[in-house]
């Protein structure tokens, strides 16, 4: 490891995991101008360094650390999760479509080190999932259908955003709704018991979330809507900053706004 100078230890350090990714060079970017943070290394398959920083195939490679960012893969999330727990290093987890196992894995390895899961970044979205859940209390009372929508050019689907919003307004209303996501071999009339959650995918949208709450000649929509991948840089940013030095445990977006 290199050694550390007493001005440099006054800044965050950040190990980027997935650095050659879009959002990587993103979170890069926005890093380079900020005076409280700077990456020390990334981990890649692409090993080129990359704006100033040594870039290597795996974590074990890299630099001391205070926090890592990620957006890798989700076969990629165990491993850091063992390094993360072995080194004691928070980890801002930023990769979706994470199976049960290892969301278990990740639920376990938070009981000894720091980290955040969010489905989104985006501070808007994190204001959308407190939202929601108020608007469903009220709504769903008043016998108001709950419907989503969203729109990305991702590979899964629903969106991990799309889920986070159900289970929000799930969890407001005590789990009193199930979820519904073809209907396209049932001709039945929908139940009062479901949230329908559709994906649309196409063109380069960044990413669009709309719940819908549809009652008798009214119908009220809450919506997010992403023009650039940067929401969702600025709000890992945000999050290392704020994980970095943290007891263990399992944090949110919503600690962090707090």
């Amino acid at each position: 490891c290199r050694s550390v100078s007493d001005e440099e230890k006054t800044m965050i350090r950040a190990i980027m995991n997935g650095c050659h990714g879009v959002m990587g060079h993103v979170i890069t970017d926005i890093i380079s101008k900020d005076d409280a943070i700077e990456i020390v290394a990334g981990v890649d398959m692409n090993t080129e360094t990359y704006a100033g920083y040594p870039v290597f195939k795996s974590l074990a490679e890299c630099p001391e650390a205070d926090v890592i960012i990620d957006f890798s893969t989700a076969k990629a999330v165990p491993a850091l999760l063992a390094f993360s727990k072995a080194k004691k290093i928070p980890v801002v987890l930023c990769t979706t479509a994470l199976s049960e196992e290892t969301t278990a894995l990740m639920q376990e390895t938070s009981k000894e080190v720091a980290i955040l899961k969010s489905a989104n970044m985006s501070v808007g979205v994190n204001l959308l999932l407190d939202l929601v859940q108020r608007a469903a209390v009220i709504l769903a009372e008043s016998g108001f259908d709950i419907e989503i929508v969203e729109k990305h050019q991702k590979i899964d689907a629903p969106s991990g955003t799309a889920m986070a919003l159900a289970d929000a307004i799930n969890q407001a209303m005590e789990e009193r709704y199930h979820y519904v996501y073809d209907r396209s071999q049932v001709r039945e009339k929908r139940e009062k018991t479901e949230i329908g959650i559709h994906a649309v995918r196409g063109g380069n949208i960044v990413g669009e979330h709309d719940v819908i709450f549809a009652g008798r000649d009214e119908v009220i929509e809450l919506t997010h809507r992403a023009t650039s991948r940067e929401v969702f840089a600025v709000g890992a940013v945000k999050a290392a900053k704020f994980l970095a030095g943290k007891p263990a445990g399992l944090y949110t977006m919503k600690e962090v706004l707090q």
